[in-house]
C-alpha cells in the first residue's frame, strides 16, 4: 500500500512538472509571436458558440435569483431600494467570473480535451512532428489563446444579462423605477469593482486553457482514455478555479478593498 501511495505522489509530481514545462513551451512561442492568428480566430468562433448561449441564460436566471433573493431579503429591513446594488456588485466582483469561467471548461474547456486527445490517440499530433510542424504552435497556442480572449468577452455578456435580470425584478417585483434602479447600479460601481473580476478572469482563462490543453495533449489509452481525460480536464479546471478565486478575492480585498 505504501509503495503504491509514493508511485502514485511521484506520478502526481511529474505531472505537475510536466505541466509547468508545457506553459512555458506554450508562452515562449506566444512571446516569440509565434501565432497562427487564423487558427486563432477560428478557435475563438468555435469555443464562443460552444458557451454563450449557456452562459446568456444561466447569467439571466442568476441575476433575477440573486434580484429576487435580494429584493426579499432586504424589504425585511426596509431597504429594498438597495437590491441594484447588490445585485451589480455581486455579479461584477464574483458570479460572474467565477460561473462563466465554469461553464465554459465545462463546454469549450471539454472539447478542447477532447479534441487534442482524439489527435493524440490517433497518431495526429505524432504526425504534425513528422511533418517538421512543432504541435503546440500549430495546435495548443491557438486553443490556449483563445481562451484568454474569449472568456473575458463571455463574462461581460454575463455581466449585462445578469443585470437585466434583476433590473426585470425590481422593476416588476420591488415595483423600483427604471432610471431609478439603473442609477443605483451606476453609483454603486467603483473602478475596482468593475476591473477585479477582469483581474480574476485573466487568471480564470488562463488556468482552463492550461489544464484542458494538457490533458489533451498527453491522453493515452484510446477512446476510453479520451473520456478519462476530458473528465480530468473539466474537474482540475473546477478546482482549479474556485481554488484560485478564493486567493485572488484575499489579495484584491487585502491590497484595494
Amino acid at each position: 500500500m505504501i509503495s503504491r501511495l509514493l508511485k502514485r505522489m511521484l506520478g502526481h509530481l511529474q505531472s505537475i512538472g510536466e505541466s509547468i514545462f508545457f506553459l512555458g513551451d506554450i508562452l515562449a512561442l506566444i512571446f516569440r509571436g509565434r501565432i497562427r492568428w487564423r487558427d486563432v480566430l477560428d478557435q475563438m468562433y468555435e469555443q464562443g458558440v460552444q458557451s454563450i448561449v449557456i452562459v446568456m441564460l444561466t447569467s439571466f436566471a442568476t441575476g433575477t435569483v440573486l434580484g429576487l433573493q435580494g429584493f426579499i431579503t432586504l424589504q425585511r429591513f426596509g431597504a429594498k431600494e438597495f437590491v441594484a446594488r447588490l445585485v451589480v456588485l455581486s455579479l461584477l466582483r464574483e458570479m460572474s467570473p467565477v460561473f462563466t469561467a465554469l461553464i465554459f471548461s465545462g463546454k469549450a474547456g471539454a472539447g478542447i480535451t477532447a479534441e487534442l486527445g482524439t489527435m493524440n490517440t490517433q497518431d495526429q499530433i505524432q504526425a504534425t512532428r513528422v511533418m517538421g510542424v512543432d504541435p503546440i504552435e500549430f495546435l495548443v497556442v491557438p486553443r490556449f489563446l483563445a481562451c484568454v480572449l474569449v472568456l473575458p468577452a463571455l463574462v461581460i455578456i454575463s455581466e449585462i444579462l445578469g443585470m437585466l435580470g434583476g433590473y426585470m425584478i425590481a422593476v416588476t417585483q420591488a415595483h423600483l423605477t427604471g432610471i431609478f434602479y439603473i442609477h443605483q447600479t451606476l453609483e454603486a460601481v467603483g473602478y475596482i469593482d468593475f476591473f477585479s473580476g477582469f483581474i480574476k478572469v485573466f487568471f480564470f482563462s488562463v488556468i482552463v486553457g492550461w489544464i484542458c490543453c494538457y490533458q489533451g495533449f498527453f491522453t493515452q489509452g484510446g477512446a476510453t482514455g479520451v473520456g478519462r481525460f476530458t473528465t480530468n480536464a473539466v474537474a482540475y479546471s473546477y478546482i482549479a478555479v474556485i481554488l484560485s478565486n478564493t486567493v485572488l478575492t484575499k489579495i484584491i480585498l487585502t491590497f484595494w478593498g
